[in-house]
């Protein structure tokens, strides 16, 4: 089996994150191939690749492995650039931003990770909280997920009242008043459309949806316009892992090479080992390989898989990554 324009999406069903691209891909009709993983480490098919990025979902397309949900629709918006689900006007573009970074960055997804009920049955396999306790840097034990629950109720309660009484305060549709999804909704409804999913996460003394009927039926509407763009998209076609990486391995780049920015302050150059990571959560995985390109959106190295011994070409975003020189032998290509 191939994978639909070279696109492989790495993910596991329930994932908060996965669905921003699952979402995106339905409401552009994009066809493409998932490989689906589990819940927690180890992942084989991507250790497979090379990749030791430990956050879900990765995507490839060809032999770039692109890592981080944000970079993710950013590939897919210029790939695919007819029809894109992007703010056109400067403003509209930076209420996009800011979404973003309100719902990832800003603390919105941690505060709606604190409100996980604890008697869900995922909570009480060992092997899923030691995973999570890796990834996060913090307890997920009965007690701590109990003793954090309160806090992250008022920070949610707060950002409902953020979006009924400020976004959507004037009864639109969607949060840039067009005539359906965007992206700006996407980076906005994610953590709230998961929590409504999550039975016993919210109270109904605290938030319901006779409290916030303009999010409710925001997040609503938004389910109904994903299962229309689902019933008309293309199925996604599933590979099994071995399928996926010898896809992936036998593919082509999807990008060119790129360049090193000669002014990027970190002063690094082509063809040198680095590692990379992200900072906030999965810090203790790093990617190492040849770095290949370097600017202000993205470090590009080159490490090589472990089955068919290819290059594989690793993206990172730059924020909340971080980026170094390491000594000694690195990737062999």
């Amino acid at each position: 089996m191939t994978a639909p324009n070279d696109i492989v999406f790495f993910h596991y069903p329930f994932s908060p994150f996965a669905r921003r691209v699952i979402w995106y891909l339905a409401l552009r009709g994009i066809d493409y191939a998932q490989c689906l993983q589990p819940p927690y480490l180890p992942r084989e098919d991507i250790n497979a690749l090379g990749v030791k990025y430990r956050r879900i979902p990765i995507m490839s397309i060809g032999r770039d492995v692109y890592c981080d949900t944000r970079l993710m629709l950013q590939k897919l918006e210029e790939k695919f650039p007819s029809g894109a689900l992007s703010a056109s006007q400067p403003d509209q573009k930076a209420l996009e931003k800011l979404l973003e970074n309100w719902t990832i960055d800003g603390g919105i997804f941690l505060r709606a990770a604190q409100l996980i009920p604890p008697e869900m049955p995922l909570l009480k396999d060992q092997k899923f909280t030691n995973d999570r306790e890796d990834y996060t840097g913090r307890s997920w034990q009965q007690d701590s997920i109990k003793a954090l629950r309160p806090e992250g109720l008022t920070h949610i309660r707060d950002a409902f009242e953020f979006l009924e009484n400020g976004l959507l305060a004037d009864g639109r549709d969607w949060i840039l008043n067009t005539s359906k999804p965007a992206l700006a909704d996407i980076e906005a409804i994610w953590p709230f459309h998961w929590l409504l999913g999550l039975k016993g996460a919210l109270p109904p003394t605290l938030i319901s949806q006779e409290r916030y009927p303009k999010v409710y039926a925001w997040i609503d509407r938004f389910d109904k316009a994903i299962s229309a763009a689902k019933q008309s998209a293309p199925k996604p076609t599933t590979l099994k892992g071995a399928e996926a990486v010898r896809h992936i391995t036998q593919a082509n780049f999807c990008e060119p090479e790129g360049h090193i920015d000669e002014n990027d302050p970190l002063g690094l150059r082509k063809g040198q080992d680095v590692e990379s990571w992200p900072i906030d959560t999965g810090f203790r995985h790093h990617d190492r390989g040849r770095l290949v390109s370097i600017n202000a959106r993205e470090v590009v190295l080159a490490a090589q898989s472990k089955i068919g011994g290819k290059e594989i070409r690793i993206h990172h975003p730059r924020w909340n990554f971080r980026t170094r020189a390491v000594s000694g032998e690195g990737a062999k290509l």
